[in-house]
Parts: structure tokens; C-alpha cells; sequence
């Protein structure tokens, strides 16, 4: 039987809530790491995490198991981290330009599936809760992007919106199967406990 989000939420005070989100950017941060080095073993080169979405797994189940504001405060940091650690060692992941998109796109994914985890009156699949955070998370960064491009002259093209959904269909396709058996799981044994 599938659980709902409302079932998840296994984190609950500030303590284990902060320990939750510090360790979902460091996965965030560590796990595309991994799939650099693949791309780079495949000459997919980048194109690796762009086709995957590594970086976006930890932040949402970080908002179904700790909540909306860990998941926020996970999805604004992550990207931003990755990109202090990685520009330093001369390879900035994401890229300078990217980085702010990157930054509302997982902040919105993290903070809209603790949302759901915390609302016991949303009492929806998993999978349709995500379904709704992915599309909150590309709506937000579409927006971010075209007022960067027509207001402010952002050097990203319009059509990059298009072409990362296009080009991360695997990584959503994952996500589907990947996040709603966490989710179940976790919930099922944190149950079990209590």
C-alpha cells in the first residue's frame, strides 16, 4: 500500500532537523561529485549529473523526513556549497551562471516536500507530492530564468528551461521510482520503532 507524505516526517526537533539537513548537502554535494568522475570516465563529461539529477535526491527527501524548513535551508545551501568547493579546485559545478537557478529551483523542491510531510490534511501519494514539487521547482526556475534574461540580460538562454527537462528525463524517471520506495521504507520501519 503506498504512504502517503504525511507519514514521513521522522525528523522532529531543531537538533535532529539540523543534523538532517547538513547531511542532505553533504550528499547533495558529494554524490554529483560522483557522477563527475563517471562522466568524466564516459566523456559524457558533465552532461553525467545533467542527465541524473544527482544533486536533487538528498534535498527532497530531506523535506519528506525533516520537514519544510530543512529542506529549504538544505536546497539553498547545496548548490551554493558545491559551487565554493568546486570553483576552488578550478571546476565550479554548478556554473556561475547556473548557480542562482540552481539555488530557488532546490530550495522550492526541499521546502515543498517538507510542506506536504508537515500538512496533515494533504494527504496525497508520495508520488503525486513529488510530482507537484518537481513541477513547483522547474516553474520557479523557468521564471527566475526569464526575468534573468529580460531583465537583467542574463547570459543563460531561454531554451536551457526546455532543454534540462528534456535532457533530465532519466534522473525524473529515477526519481519517481527512487524517492516514493525511500520514502515508503524509511516511514515504514520509523513506524515499526514507535
Amino acid at each position: 500500500m503506498e504512504k502517503t507524505a504525511t507519514n514521513t516526517l521522522i525528523f522532529r526537533t531543531w537538533k535532529t532537523k539540523t543534523i538532517a539537513a547538513v547531511l542532505a548537502v553533504l550528499g547533495a554535494v558529494a554524490i554529483p561529485q560522483i557522477f563527475h568522475v563517471l562522466g568524466m570516465i564516459t566523456d559524457m563529461g558533465s552532461a553525467f549529473g545533467a542527465v541524473f539529477l544527482p544533486m536533487h535526491f538528498t534535498i527532497f527527501l530531506v523535506g519528506y523526513f525533516a520537514g519544510a524548513w530543512a529542506g529549504l535551508g538544505a536546497g539553498l545551501a547545496a548548490p551554493a556549497l558545491s559551487f565554493a568547493l568546486t570553483a576552488a579546485m578550478g571546476d565550479p559545478m554548478p556554473s556561475l551562471v547556473s548557480l542562482p537557478y540552481m539555488v530557488l529551483e532546490l530550495g522550492v523542491y526541499g521546502l515543498t516536500t517538507g510542506l506536504f510531510a508537515e500538512r496533515a490534511r494533504r494527504k496525497l501519494p508520495t508520488i503525486l507530492t513529488l510530482l507537484i514539487a518537481q513541477i513547483a521547482g522547474r516553474a520557479i526556475r523557468a521564471l527566475a530564468i526569464a526575468v534573468g534574461v529580460f531583465l537583467l540580460g542574463s547570459p543563460i538562454q531561454i531554451s536551457t528551461i526546455w532543454v534540462s527537462i528534456y535532457e533530465g528525463l532519466p534522473g525524473l524517471i529515477l526519481q519517481w521510482i527512487i524517492i516514493p520506495l525511500a520514502v515508503a521504507y524509511v516511514a515504514e520501519r520509523s513506524h515499526r520503532g514507535r
